[in-house]
């Protein structure tokens, strides 16, 4: 599966980096560093919504208002299932 997180301006701004670097390690807690590829994303458009993310599961639906406080919840609902 391939997580893209917004590094544009505005998410940079929301804290971006820091989301990426709590991924990397939530993805390695779960023993899914050869199941999820991390990737830094340009602006995906939706800069009024918070950090955002995509997911390439099943709908690949975009992922708003991602923090350092939700984004273990974000990758355990959204992500995590998708794995096994």
């Amino acid at each position: 599966m391939i997580v893209k997180i917004c590094v544009g301006s505005s998410c940079h701004l929301k804290g971006s980096y820091d989301i990426i670097e709590a991924m990397k390690k939530i993805i390695a807690e779960h023993g899914a560093e050869n199941k999820v590829e991390l990737r830094a994303s340009f602006c995906l458009g939706n800069c009024k919504n918070g950090v955002t993310l995509t997911a390439d599961k099943p709908d690949e639906r975009m992922l708003h208002n991602v923090s350092p406080d939700n984004v273990r919840e974000v990758f355990e609902r959204e992500i995590l299932p998708y794995l096994e």
